[in-house]
């Protein structure tokens, strides 16, 4: 009798040197994110479009925009990304309303912990920055709260490129093509979006990041 193929968990694929391709990330459900959610669905329905409307173009499921919508889900970053692209916005404009307009000697300061939060069940962001929109970077603090690969859905990807480094903490970063490797304070890495990728923390406390991802304001 021929058997069954069960495909491997994500744990034991990134175990291995070289990971296959198989996984794409999904949303995890968090707290509760209202403002978010309204600022999406008044940025969607400004542009006069409907659920469907942005699910075809973003790839994100119609009844996930509902939740995340109505606050009842916090999307991840790629996620988020994927439906700001559907609704041609700028993803900056959803953490902050102020804009400028200037695009040439621009400058922002915030202040340890004044960032806008974003909090997800894997990671919390705070993101930095956010008064200047129509940026090329979206740079962010992040405390990791994951402990394993079996706390996220499957690989997160995304368009442009990331830097991260470790503020506090250990991390180990597990990517599609790479073997997992362990970063300590003061460690950093740069890698391509689009390969799939996740970060837990190996510390007792919570691991501590900066974060920087390109291809934000570009793709908008």
């Amino acid at each position: 009798m021929k058997k069954t193929a069960t495909r491997p968990s994500l744990r034991e694929t990134a175990a291995a040197e070289i990971v296959p391709a198989r996984f794409s990330a999904d949303v995890a459900p968090a707290e509760r994110n209202d403002d978010l959610g309204h600022r999406l669905k008044r940025a969607r329905t400004d542009k006069g479009l409907t659920l469907k409307e942005v699910s075809e173009r973003s790839g994100v499921a119609r009844s996930t925009l509902s939740k995340i919508e109505n606050g009842q889900m916090s999307p991840t970053y790629d996620v988020l990304q994927k439906i700001t692209r559907g609704v041609d916005l700028d993803i900056v404009e959803l953490f902050d309303q102020r804009r400028q307009s200037a695009p040439f000697g621009r400058r922002s300061v915030t202040r340890n912990g004044e960032g806008k939060p974003h909090p997800t069940d894997t990671y919390d962001y705070e993101v930095l920055a956010t008064d200047l929109s129509q940026k090329h970077i979206l740079p962010f603090k992040a405390r990791i709260r994951a402990r394993s690969l079996d706390d996220f859905p499957g690989w997160v990807r995304h368009e442009g490129e990331e830097f991260l480094c470790v503020l506090s903490g250990t991390v180990r970063v597990f990517t599609e093509f790479y073997a997992p490797v362990t970063l300590e304070v003061g460690d950093s890495t740069y890698f391509d979006s689009k390969m799939g990728h996740a970060i837990v923390s190996l510390s007792k406390e919570d691991a501590e990041v900066i974060w920087i991802c390109t291809g934000i304001s570009a793709l908008s």
